[in-house]
């Protein structure tokens, strides 16, 4: 299945999920009530956020300073690239996980928090996932390995 536009793969995305209204939010809070997608990697279930918009994504998880041990969010890009991430303004240690349109882990990055020192991909990527530092490799998941969920069903 070919999505087109980032209107259809949020409606492929979100459909199956019960989705509450996000409230606004500005870059001085945290976002906290995006949408929810579950993911799993291997037996490991993920609660995340997904970050469609340009300004959700802009915002991702700064100012957080809580995060569920197996919550993260799921920034959704409209087509693939190399994607770069920061933590400025973001006070959780995070790893991003660079994830291809089948669910395969990239490449992964360990991030200082408040930091400007940027991560990207090894190659071009629609979807990134950040969870807690270390979450990855606590769980024996390494870059090769797939991510399951509705943003990577075919």
């Amino acid at each position: 299945m070919r999505l087109v536009g980032l209107a259809a793969l949020a409606v492929a995305l979100l459909a199956p999920f019960s989705i509450r209204a996000q409230s606004s939010t500005s870059a001085e809070g945290p976002q906290r009530d995006l949408p929810r997608v579950r993911l799993t990697a291997g037996i490991h279930v993920i609660d995340a956020q997904v970050a469609l918009t340009e300004e959700q994504r802009r915002i991702g998880l700064m100012n957080r300073r809580d995060l569920a041990p197996s919550e993260g969010m799921l920034f959704v890009f409209e087509q693939p690239g190399v994607q770069c991430f920061w933590m400025k303004n973001t006070p959780l240690p995070l790893t991003a996980a660079f994830v291809a349109d089948d669910g395969t882990i990239v490449n992964l990055a360990d991030m200082q928090p408040m930091s400007t020192q940027t991560h990207c991909s090894a190659r071009p990527v629609r979807f990134v996932l950040e969870m807690h530092r270390g979450w990855f490799a606590k769980h024996g998941i390494s870059a090769g390995q797939r991510l399951r969920g509705v943003p990577f069903e075919q």
